[in-house]
């Protein structure tokens, strides 16, 4: 089984997994049992799988093991210890999430946008998650806080 050296939530890890094109979200869930990150629909479009990668947002169904490699991975886990991200403030302060499934795919595309140096209306531009229940309004009004 191949090795690959992975920093998530700014701890290093060595995982064992059956092939290089595992995607990083099983290897996320399965293996490390960070299980904030979420299955939506496997193709990249939901978005409910999005972490950072390098602090950009990055859909880790697709994404293989492999190509997460020696790179710097943030799960929601690792966003903050104790829900002091900005964006988690903000999310908290608006009761955004209804049954929050989607909610750490959003969140993370925020916290991306907010590391490329957006804020307000310029990272609502950034959330294209799928959201079922439909807390849009509640999503808008939070990152209008931001």
């Amino acid at each position: 089984m191949p090795n690959y050296n992975l920093n998530v939530n700014n701890k290093d890890h060595n995982v064992a997994v059956s092939s290089p094109e595992m995607p990083l979200l099983w290897v996320l869930r399965d293996v490390l049992g960070l299980t904030g990150t979420k299955y939506g629909c496997g193709i990249e479009i939901c978005g409910a799988c999005t972490v950072l990668v390098n602090g950009q947002p990055e859909k880790s169904c697709d994404l293989s093991v492999s190509s997460a490699a020696n790179k710097r991975i943030t799960t929601v886990e690792g966003l903050s210890a104790d829900k002091s991200h900005p964006a988690q403030v903000a999310w908290i302060a608006q009761q955004v999430p209804q049954c929050g499934y989607c909610q750490s795919g959003v969140l993370m595309n925020v916290a991306g946008a907010m590391n490329s140096g957006k804020h307000g209306a310029a990272i609502g531009k950034e959330i294209t998650n799928i959201c079922v229940c439909g807390t849009y309004q509640r999503m808008k009004k939070a990152v209008l806080a931001l």
